[in-house]
């Protein structure tokens, strides 16, 4: 089985934001929530920020390097609209700066959305996607395996810092490193092209993340990112989430729990006969 994009009939069917943010959308019935959210411009009015449960503490698994395993396959929840997980000062309403505001004012996912386009979603949309990722776990490093279009990232935990020129990046350039059994996970370098969820708030080329990871027990991960970008928000916007791992025993019942190939170039019809358009790079700056 494998993914493909499903834009050529989406879009051609209904033409506006709300689709055409979407990025490539899953085939029905297979790893998409059921009770996912729809897309479109929210910018925070919505419900407020969902309530959250914090995992059971338990007994976790470890590796034979006595850290916590995190290895196999994890869901996430689909967060179209990052303010609707926010844990912020000012709750669900995001503080902008007066660019911030003005690039978040004039999107308009319909006139130009790089995911669409087929297009790296960046490190903030794939957290956020609806779709599961495989997590490898080495010694010195853990690697991220995206079923979305089948990115990855690969993040050394060996104490080495960050590059003095980072090289500019859909991903960003991150570290990792563990403390009592928490992962963190720091990142900067990104090339600001990308949104921070489907609804389209925007970041800029100065965003830094540090997102923590602490294993509460065998099958649930209690997931936290803190942005700080002085270029588009006055205050850091912190988002707390529960990841749940898909086991071999999953697996072996449902073969479609496992990691599935996606194409969002293959038929992606709407992109090749021009109802989605390449964003202007002028509004990535």
């Amino acid at each position: 089985m494998r993914r493909f994009s499903l834009y050529g009939v989406a879009v051609a069917a209904i033409v506006g934001v709300g689709l055409a943010a979407l990025g490539p959308m899953p085939i029905a019935g297979q790893n998409a929530p059921k009770d996912a959210p729809k897309g479109g411009k929210g910018g925070g009015k919505g419900k407020g920020p969902a309530k959250f449960v914090m995992p059971e503490p338990g007994p976790i698994p470890r590796t034979g390097d006595g850290q916590p395993d995190l290895n196999g396959i994890w869901t996430h929840p689909y967060t179209p609209d990052i303010t609707q997980t926010a844990f912020n000062r000012t709750g669900a309403t995001l503080k902008f700066t007066e660019w911030g505001q003005k690039n978040w004012d004039s999107y308009d996912a319909s006139k130009g959305d790089y995911a669409g386009a087929c297009l790296p979603f960046g490190l903030f949309r794939s957290m956020g996607d609806p779709h599961p990722f495989q997590l490898v776990q080495g010694k010195n490093w853990v690697a991220l395996l995206f079923e979305q279009n089948t990115w990855f990232t690969k993040i050394s935990t060996d104490g080495r810092p960050h590059p003095k020129d980072v090289d500019p990046t859909w991903f960003g350039d991150s570290r990792g490193t563990w403390k009592d059994d928490v992962l963190t996970i720091d990142t900067i370098g990104f090339n600001g092209k990308t949104r921070l969820d489907t609804n389209g708030h925007p970041h800029s080329d100065q965003a830094h993340v540090v997102e923590t990871w602490k294993l509460m027990n065998a099958s649930q991960v209690y997931y936290t990112m803190t942005i700080t970008d002085p270029k588009t928000y006055t205050e850091p916007l912190v988002s707390q989430r529960v990841f749940g791992r898909i086991t071999d025993e999953d697996t072996r019942k449902d073969p479609t729990k496992e990691l599935m190939e996606y194409s969002c170039e293959e038929n992606n019809k709407s992109f090749f006969e021009g109802r989605i358009k390449l964003p202007d790079y002028s509004t990535w700056k």
